[in-house]
């Protein structure tokens, strides 16, 4: 039996549904009337159902026509999502990305990528929001968010771009003052600056193989900017857990000095979210995988 193309008929049915006329079809298709008439004739045949009651004033549907008609109201949009798509992929990237980021990852990495990026994609410009509150990326009319807490949102696409590992660390010389901690509990009477916002209720967990360890903490100083906690330990001001893209350079610089190495408080993840809108945009795309490939790079974003 010979195969019929079950998309022949549908598009002069659509639009002689949609004008109500036959005449008026043919104008938006480009074709002649009779030619329409055929179309959705040879459809009906195919069918075995009468689509369209048919007078010399007037087109109206019947009850399976309209049925038929309402499941099809939106082909006309995926069609046109599926065109732009297959267009998109031979378009350079280009257009203006709307990107939210937390301020503490901006310093060592963020900012320097961004340059790089712009220099390699001329079409594209970029508007990054600095900010540890989690954005709604649809109604916001944002592209992109780069998130190291994740809650559930339904139609965001999300990636995971970097690892990077959580230090315990403090200045030397306040370490000389108060004296190094050899268990985690241990910290408990020391100073200790606390990341309130990612970090929630005052518990440090930290891990050593099947060891768990959790340290009830009394903040000396507490900030919602791990750069900004960051700054307070390089000034001496006690202990504290940030993630390796903020301290890692001061760990390798001798600034700050970890403790406790064998034991882990966790890793960070990174990920970029995005709006899954059927259609990504080809800068949010190439701007992703720069990303994920420049955190490769660094060993303080690719923890294994």
């Amino acid at each position: 039996m010979k195969s019929v193309d079950p998309m022949l008929g549908l598009s002069a049915f659509l639009a002689v549904a949609e004008q109500q006329s036959f005449t008026g079809a043919a104008g938006r298709l480009g074709l002649t009337r009779a030619t329409v008439s055929a179309q959705v004739a040879d459809l009906e045949d195919r069918l075995g159902v009468r689509l369209l009651h048919r007078s010399t004033r007037v087109v109206r549907l019947t009850p399976a026509g309209q049925a038929f008609r309402d499941r099809l109201a939106d082909l006309p949009e995926r069609v046109n999502v599926a065109e732009r798509a297959a267009r998109a992929e031979q378009t350079a990237p280009e257009g203006r990305l709307r990107v939210t980021a937390p301020p503490d990852l901006c310093q060592r990495f963020l900012v320097p990528w961004v340059a790089e990026f712009l220099a390699l994609h001329p079409a594209i410009s970029i508007e990054l929001d600095l900010s540890n509150q989690a954005k709604n990326l649809i109604e916001q009319r944002l592209d992109l968010a780069i998130r190291g807490t994740l809650a559930v949102e339904p139609n965001l696409v999300t990636r995971q771009i970097g690892l990077s590992p959580l230090w315990t660390v403090a200045r030397p010389d306040y370490l000389e003052r108060r004296g190094t901690p050899q268990d985690p509990m241990e910290m408990v009477g020391h100073d200790l600056l606390h990341f309130g916002h990612l970090r929630k209720g005052r518990i440090w967990t930290m891990t050593r193989g099947a060891e768990l360890v959790e340290v009830p903490i009394a903040p000396r100083l507490e900030l919602n900017d791990g750069w900004a906690l960051r700054l307070a330990a390089l000034e001496g001001a006690g202990i504290c857990q940030l993630p390796g893209f903020v301290v890692g350079d001061d760990i390798a610089k001798g600034r700050l000095v970890p403790i406790l190495t064998d034991w882990s408080p966790g890793k960070v993840p990174l990920h970029a979210v995005y709006p899954d809108n059927r259609l990504i945009a080809q800068r949010v795309k190439a701007f992703v995988a720069f990303l994920a490939r420049k955190a490769r790079s660094e060993p303080d974003l690719s923890a294994s």
